[in-house]
């Protein structure tokens, strides 16, 4: 009898722990916090840090994060290849930016991410025992400290869901088509889950970022392969976490709701949209409203920016009085665009941006174009340096127009 009152009283300890009401959820058209007061997304996007883009530091040609490093690698080898990107991940986003961003008024972070992050593949200078669940969890915990949420984006999925730069694919959604790619994009996605289904300051999962492109033959045989992939992601994830919100985008670079048929299979669900340009009104998002409205569920703006002061402002008020939450585009970037701005350094678009743009195509060519690689080592550094929160510079016209406070 003692022994059966024992393991009875270890099951007991085993079993979870309810613990919904530490976690934004989903009523209605609405998002409400742990209190009960209704919680509307106003926040940023920490773009690039861990899914590196060109434009980010002034490259064409060198657009993705695998162009970005192989030219490096073309530039000054790959040892020093590796120590950049781990200066770059240290630099580019620290406690200090969380705070900042915190003090703007923002409740919100998105954090976009590459795949390969969770993987043993080459990436951002490390070949094995990648590091994303360590840089993640420094922001996550950097968030607990100030009172921020995070929403977890994939923006490069295995194998590529969009078919351009911003997924670091091969120019084509090949995840749709791939049976090992989606496999491993479920892998991670529940690996994810498992990580942070305790976690009350991660917000929601966004499964894949601005998936298939517009300009594909095969746009609608893709677009119809959308929707039963992210069902069996979701499948995954809730066998390990029934706690966080799923967040939902659509083709066609988050703008094409015609393929989501069907929004009824999780009960933890909001809808993403992203908008760039076009008129700058409610007419903009006139369509994504009313599939919000005929759908229940909460929408938020994931990505909108790169435009005037007065379209941003513009937008910022009617996404408020229309119920649909927003992180900005980007937060941090060179020059201008963005809430904190870094210089580049002396050299960086006289050395390094003309290799980045030059002509590659084979082992010659690279040869005669390569700089002077003390110099162009230099310049990278001195990036790297100028990363640091205290050495960029706020653009206080840019977070004015979010209307975060």
């Amino acid at each position: 009898m003692l022994l059966c009152a024992t393991l009875f009283l270890a099951s007991c300890t085993e079993e979870p722990v309810k613990t919904e009401n530490r976690f934004i959820r989903v009523e209605g058209e609405n998002l409400v916090a742990p209190d009960g007061s209704r919680f509307f997304i106003k926040g940023t996007n920490l773009g690039c840090w861990l899914n590196p883009e060109g434009y980010m530091f002034g490259f064409g040609r060198a657009s993705s994060a695998r162009l970005i490093n192989e030219m490096f690698c073309e530039m000054v080898g790959p040892d020093r290849t590796a120590e950049f990107w781990k200066r770059f991940k240290d630099n580019y986003v620290t406690r200090a930016d969380v705070e900042f961003i915190a003090s703007c008024g923002a409740n919100t972070i998105r954090i976009p991410f590459n795949y390969r992050i969770f993987t043993d593949e080459d990436y951002l200078g490390l070949t094995s025992a990648q590091d994303g669940f360590a840089r993640i969890d420094s922001v996550v915990k950097w968030c607990g400290e100030f009172g921020l949420h995070v929403i977890l984006d994939m923006h490069a999925a295995p194998g590529g869901q969009t078919g351009d730069n911003i997924d670091d694919s091969y120019g084509y959604p090949w995840l749709f088509e791939s049976p090992a790619s989606r496999q491993l994009f479920c892998d991670i996605w529940a690996r994810i889950a498992e990580h942070y289904r305790e976690e009350p300051v991660v917000l929601g999962y966004e499964l894949m970022n601005e998936p298939i492109a517009p300009f594909f033959d095969t746009q609608e045989a893709l677009n119809a392969k959308f929707l039963p992939l992210c069902k069996e992601a979701v499948a995954r994830i809730r066998e390990v976490d029934t706690n966080h919100i799923i967040v939902l985008g659509c083709p066609q670079w988050n703008t094409n709701f015609k393929p989501v048929t069907d929004w009824t299979f999780d009960d933890k669900m909001m809808l993403t949209c992203h908008r760039y340009g076009g008129e700058a009104g409610v007419e903009g998002i006139r369509d994504y409203i009313a599939f919000r409205d005929s759908t229940g569920l909460p929408m938020y703006m994931g990505e909108i920016g790169h435009n005037t002061m007065e379209w941003q402002t513009t937008y910022s008020r009617v996404m408020q009085q229309n119920n649909i939450g927003y992180t900005f585009w980007p937060y941090k970037k060179r020059d201008i665009e963005c809430m904190v701005a870094f210089d580049v350094p002396e050299g960086w678009d006289e050395i390094v941006v003309p290799f980045a743009e030059g002509d590659r195509q084979d082992f010659g060519k690279v040869r005669a174009a390569r700089p002077d690689q003390e110099k162009a080592w230099k310049a990278m550094c001195e990036l790297t340096e100028n990363l640091r929160f205290e050495n960029c510079h706020p653009l206080e016209d840019y977070i004015g127009s979010m209307l975060l406070k």
